[in-house]
């Protein structure tokens, strides 16, 4: 039985109507999904390619999973959707890679040429050697998580936020950071005597560091196999740390920064180490307020981020 709808341009207020629409989309049945939908607009709007399109109904509810049947989604024949342009579109893997190459880079520069940008001699203490490392090291397990661990649902972001993201990583965590912990005043002279010259004091905050870190792969590990390839199956995060909050993954990114914060007790570390972890609380508080809405009563207790307290 034929089925067709009607798609209109939304258009900010007072913008005359787009060009070729409103269009009438014909389709075989209401069991045609919703990317069929977004493929007829595409074939006949060259711009608005499939990234680019986000439907929604009259009341502005979006339409998300592509692959459902336009009856799973409510829609009828005869019905009128609305389609928004979102914008160039870049992939979320090249947006990843781009922001976590700014630290790796920038830290590195810091440390090298630091005698120069201070116009000053000195030599380079234990604590800074063993900083630059670790951040280089972390940004390093970033990219290799991006190319070969995580899954994403969406193909594509906003091109703008290639732009958003790398402010945040390039300059909080590389120009804030790097210029003042591989400074003179963190030199071998600077820091001789003090616990930061400690090798005891070194050691355990790298090994904070560290196990904060595989803990965090190991829970990009358990969310990446929750997932099949080329899916977006969504199921329940379950084992490790994951009995006690919903992101894990942040409560040990938190750690790490934490520990990277106590070995260099820089107040740019603090800073940032505050930006990301206000930023994550807010993503994790999402995603818990999420998992609980589409799982029900079948979601365990546990908390969003931090284990038994919030």
């Amino acid at each position: 039985m034929a089925f067709s709808i009607t798609i209109q341009k939304r258009s900010a207020p007072g913008k005359s109507a787009s060009k070729g629409f409103p269009l009438n989309v014909k389709l075989s049945s209401n069991k045609a999904t919703l990317a069929e939908v977004k493929k007829q607009i595409a074939s006949a709007s060259r711009k608005l390619t499939i990234e680019r399109q986000r439907i929604t109904t009259e009341d502005k509810k979006p339409l998300l999973d592509d692959d459902k049947s336009l009856a799973d989604l409510g829609v009828t024949s005869g019905q009128t959707l609305y389609v928004k342009d979102l914008g160039p579109q870049v992939g979320w893997r090249t947006v990843f890679l781009t922001e976590y190459f700014g630290p790796i880079v920038i830290h590195p520069l810091f440390y090298f040429l630091g005698p120069k940008i201070w116009h000053r001699d000195f030599v380079h203490s234990r604590m800074q050697t063993v900083a630059m490392t670790l951040a280089v090291a972390h940004y390093v397990k970033r990219e290799l998580e991006t190319i070969f661990v995580h899954r994403f649902s969406n193909g594509t972001m906003p091109l703008f936020n290639i732009f958003k993201n790398s402010t945040h990583y390039w300059i909080l965590s590389g120009f804030l950071l790097a210029p003042f912990i591989y400074s003179p005043w963190f030199s071998a002279a600077s820091v001789a005597g003090t616990i930061q010259d400690s090798t005891t004091f070194i050691v355990a905050t790298t090994a904070v560091w560290a196990l904060a870190e595989l803990s965090n792969a190991y829970c990009h590990l358990i969310l990446k196999n929750l997932r099949p390839a080329g899916t977006k199956v969504r199921k329940i995060p379950r084992g490790f740390a994951f009995e006690l909050v919903s992101c894990p993954n942040y409560f040990f990114e938190f750690l790490a920064w934490a520990a990277f914060t106590v070995l260099t007790l820089n107040p740019a570390s603090a800073l940032f180490a505050a930006v990301s972890t206000g930023q994550m609380w807010l993503w994790a508080v999402k995603k818990h307020r999420n998992y609980k809405k589409e799982f029900g009563k079948e979601y365990p207790r546990r908390k969003a981020m931090f284990p038994f307290i919030a």
